[in-house]
C-alpha cells in the first residue's frame, strides 16, 4: 500500500486570505463568540430547540481545540462542536444526550482515539462559500494532528419523514431509507454532502435525537477513518502529567470594629498586598465580609436596616475592589456583599474583580432560612463559570455548596476552581461547609476552596460569634495531597493561607484517575436541566417566623 503523505494544515489567516481582504476567517472557537454562535444555531435549526449559552460555554471551555467558527464578514456563519472520546464509548449505542454530557461536550476524554463531532451548524443564508467543507477539513486537520483513528459523528437524514408519507414506494424504516439514498433512489442534501465529504455510513443509531422530527428522531453514524493511521486494535492514549500552577490564597478575616470606611478599605487592602507579594493569582474573602461596616453606625440597627445600610456600599466598594484588582495584578473574589437589585429586592452578591479589569457577579442561589427571615434576602436565577486569565471558575457562596447540582452545572460548563465565601456561627455551621466542599471536590475532581470570617463585633447584632477554618481542597487521588487538603488555616485566627494546586493534575485524573467521576456518569439514566429562562414565578418565600437569634444561619 503506498504511503500517504500528510497535508499541512493551512492557517486560518491564510483561509481568510483567499478571498482577499480576509472576509472569510476559520478559527479555533472562543468565549467571546458565544452570542453569535447561539444565533447562528437559531437561525440555522428553527425545528429544534436552541442551545442554552452556558451549553455553549461548556462546549468551548471543555474542549477548546475542538470547536470551530467560520467568520464571513466578521459575522459567524458556520460553528462546529467535536470531543475526544475512547472507541467502546463512540461505537456503543448512544443518543446525543448522552454522548455530549447533555450538550455541554463534558465527556471530552483526552485519552481517547476518535474525534466525535456533537454540532455542526451553517446559516442558511450563506451560499457559495463552501463552509461546511471548510469545517470538516478543520477537523479532519485536528485528526490528523493528534494521530486519531478517526471521526464519527450522528448525521441528519432530514428528508426520512418526507420519504415516510410517500404514498409510492413508500419507505418502511431509517435503514431503509439510508439503503435507498445510497443507491440513488432517493436525495437527501445532507447525507450526501457527508459522503462527499469522504464519510461513510456505519448503521443507524435509534432515538438519537427525538426533538429531530424530520429525521423521525434517528440519525446515521458516520465515520471518516484517518488514512495516515493504521490500528488493528483501539489504542488508548496517554496523557502526560504537565504543569499548569496556580497560586491561590484564602483570606480568613477577622470581624473588627472600624471608624469609618476608609479603615475597613485598609484592612482588605492589607491582605491583598499580601497575596500579591507571594504572586498569588487568587485571593478570596469571606461571605458577608462587609457586615464590619456597621461597626461604627450610631446605635445598632435592626436586620432590615442593617442589610439597608451595607447595599448603600455596593457602587463604592465595586470600584475600590476592582482598583485594587488592576493595581496589585490580582484576581480578587470579594466575599459576599448585600446588594439591591434593580427590581428592588436584596440579594448576597460576591463580586469577582479581575485582573484585567472587569467585574462579574455570582448572587447566592439558596439564602438560608434566617437570611430570609431576619434580612428578607432573595435567591438568584443563575449560576456560571467566571472566565479568567487562568481558566473558568465558579463562585458558590456559603449554603449553595451545599447543593450538589449548583457545582456540577459549573463543573460542565469547565470550571476546574471553585471558591465558597462563607460564614458560621458555629463548628456544626462550618462542618456542613467543609464536609460539603469536600464532597464537591472529590465528585466533580476540582478544587475548592474556602474562606471564613472569625471573631465578633460590637454593636452587631449579626456577627455575635464566627467559626472557620479557611481552607483549599482538592480531590482524593494519587496525585494531591494524601487527605485531600492542599492547605488550610488554624481554627478562628486571621490569617492568609496560600498553595500552589496544578490544573493539570485535575486533567489526568479526569483521564486516568483511579476513580473518574465525571467520565462514569450514567447519561443513559440520570441528567439535570437548567431553566435559563429567566422566568421564576415560584421563588421561596420567607419563612412566617423567626428560626434562629438573627444571624447568618450557618450556611
Amino acid at each position: 500500500m503506498a504511503k500517504q503523505v500528510r497535508k499541512k494544515r493551512p492557517s486560518a489567516k491564510a483561509e481568510g486570505e483567499k478571498l482577499g481582504q480576509a472576509r472569510l476567517l476559520v478559527r479555533q472557537a472562543m468565549i467571546k463568540d458565544i452570542r453569535g454562535i447561539s444565533a447562528l444555531v437559531r437561525r440555522a435549526y428553527d425545528d429544534l430547540p436552541a442551545y442554552k449559552q452556558s451549553e455553549i460555554r461548556g462546549q468551548i471551555n471543555n474542549f477548546p481545540e475542538g470547536c470551530f467558527v467560520a467568520l464571513l464578514d466578521d459575522e459567524i456563519v458556520g460553528y462546529c462542536a467535536s470531543m475526544q472520546l475512547p472507541e467502546p464509548v463512540v461505537f456503543a449505542p448512544h443518543d446525543w444526550d448522552e454522548i455530549s454530557g447533555n450538550g455541554y461536550g463534558s465527556r471530552h476524554d483526552p485519552t481517547g482515539d476518535w474525534l466525535y463531532g456533537y454540532e455542526m451548524c451553517v446559516d442558511p443564508k450563506v451560499r457559495g462559500v463552501r463552509i461546511g467543507r471548510r469545517l470538516y477539513e478543520e477537523r479532519r486537520a485536528l485528526a490528523e494532528e493528534r494521530d486519531l483513528t478517526g471521526i464519527v459523528f450522528g448525521g441528519r437524514m432530514p428528508g426520512y419523514d418526507r420519504a415516510r408519507r410517500r404514498k409510492n414506494n413508500r419507505v418502511e424504516s431509517p435503514q431503509d431509507y439510508l439503503e435507498q439514498v445510497l443507491s440513488g433512489k432517493l436525495h437527501d442534501q445532507v447525507l450526501r454532502f457527508q459522503l462527499a465529504n469522504g464519510f461513510e455510513p456505519d448503521g443507524i443509531l435509534e432515538n438519537y435525537l427525538p426533538e429531530d422530527k424530520k429525521s423521525h428522531g434517528h440519525a446515521i453514524k458516520m465515520v471518516w477513518r484517518n488514512p495516515y493511521v493504521d490500528r488493528d486494535q483501539p489504542v488508548k492514549k496517554r496523557l502526560p502529567r504537565g504543569v499548569e500552577s496556580v497560586r491561590v490564597a484564602t483570606c480568613q478575616l477577622q470581624a473588627r470594629a472600624v471608624k469609618d470606611y476608609d479603615e475597613f478599605l485598609g484592612a482588605i487592602e492589607y491582605f491583598v498586598d499580601v497575596a500579591s507579594d507571594y504572586e498569588s493569582d487568587f485571593i478570596v474573602f469571606p461571605e458577608l465580609f462587609t457586615l464590619m461596616l456597621l461597626s461604627y453606625e450610631a446605635k445598632e440597627l435592626s436586620p432590615l436596616e442593617a442589610i439597608e445600610r451595607l447595599s448603600e456600599y455596593t457602587p463604592r466598594l465595586k470600584t475600590d475592589i476592582s482598583e485594587f484588582a488592576l493595581r496589585y495584578n490580582i484576581n480578587i473574589i470579594a466575599g459576599s456583599h448585600p446588594t439591591r437589585m434593580e427590581d428592588g429586592d436584596i440579594h448576597n452578591v460576591a463580586y469577582v474583580c479581575l485582573r484585567d479589569g472587569s467585574v462579574h457577579e455570582q448572587e447566592k442561589i439558596h439564602p438560608t432560612p434566617n437570611e430570609r427571615y431576619w434580612w428578607n434576602i432573595k435567591g438568584g436565577d443563575k449560576i456560571d463559570v467566571i472566565q479568567t486569565d487562568c481558566g473558568p471558575i465558579g463562585v458558590q457562596i456559603c449554603y449553595d455548596s451545599e447543593f450538589p447540582e449548583l457545582s456540577r452545572k459549573l463543573a460542565d460548563e469547565g470550571a476546574r476552581i471553585i471558591f465558597v465565601p462563607f460564614c458560621t456561627d458555629s463548628r456544626q455551621g462550618y462542618l456542613r461547609v467543609r464536609y460539603c466542599g469536600q464532597a464537591r471536590a472529590i465528585e466533580n475532581q476540582c478544587f475548592v476552596v474556602l474562606s471564613g470570617n472569625v471573631g465578633n463585633l460590637p454593636n452587631v447584632g449579626n456577627m455575635d460569634i464566627q467559626y472557620a477554618q479557611s481552607c483549599i481542597l482538592t480531590p482524593c487521588d494519587f496525585p494531591f495531597a494524601r487527605d485531600g487538603i492542599a492547605a488550610e488555616a488554624s481554627e478562628n485566627v486571621e490569617t492568609l493561607t496560600i498553595s500552589d494546586i496544578n490544573l493539570a493534575d485535575l486533567s489526568w485524573a479526569r483521564a486516568e484517575g483511579t476513580v473518574r467521576n465525571l467520565a462514569d456518569r450514567r447519561f443513559d439514566l440520570y441528567r439535570i436541566e437548567w431553566d435559563e429562562s429567566g422566568d421564576h414565578p415560584g421563588k421561596t418565600k420567607p419563612r412566617a417566623e423567626p428560626l434562629g437569634t438573627g444571624g447568618p444561619g450557618g450556611g
